[in-house]
């Protein structure tokens, strides 16, 4: 749970320094991602990138792992979620649960969900 831990926070503060070309190294050539802005997914490292960048130009977010679990091969983030647009304005503080699938010790899928109240499993939908 330790390794998975230091895995998962390293991911996150890359995430928050946008170092996006560091995080895909960690990923399967055909990660299927959560795409948090328009719903549904984006696929493989292009997709990402490509996700990433357009939502990098438009909003600033900062997530931060509160808790991190392992079940069932599936690890459970718990984050707060703060979101300003590109000009500083608060668009949304929230608490998210974020959920991820390692295959050969990459990333092989990541799934959000608003709550907990609405997890019945970790089928990985927006």
């Amino acid at each position: 749970m330790k390794d998975v831990s230091v895995f998962i926070q390293n991911l996150y503060k890359l995430f928050n320094d946008r170092k996006i070309e560091e995080i895909i190294v960690h990923m399967d050539e055909d990660v299927k991602w959560a795409n948090g802005m328009e719903g549904n997914f984006v696929y493989g490292h292009d997709g990402v990138r490509e996700y990433w960048t357009k939502q990098f130009e438009v909003i600033q977010t900062k997530v931060e792992p509160l808790t991190i679990d392992v079940e069932s091969g599936v690890i459970k983030v718990h984050v707060h979620q703060v979101v300003h647009d590109i000009n500083g304005t608060l668009l949304a503080d929230q608490l998210r649960d974020h959920y991820f699938r390692l295959k050969d010790g990459k990333i092989i899928e990541f799934g959000i969900r608003k709550s907990e109240v609405e997890d019945a499993g970790w089928t990985f939908d927006n």
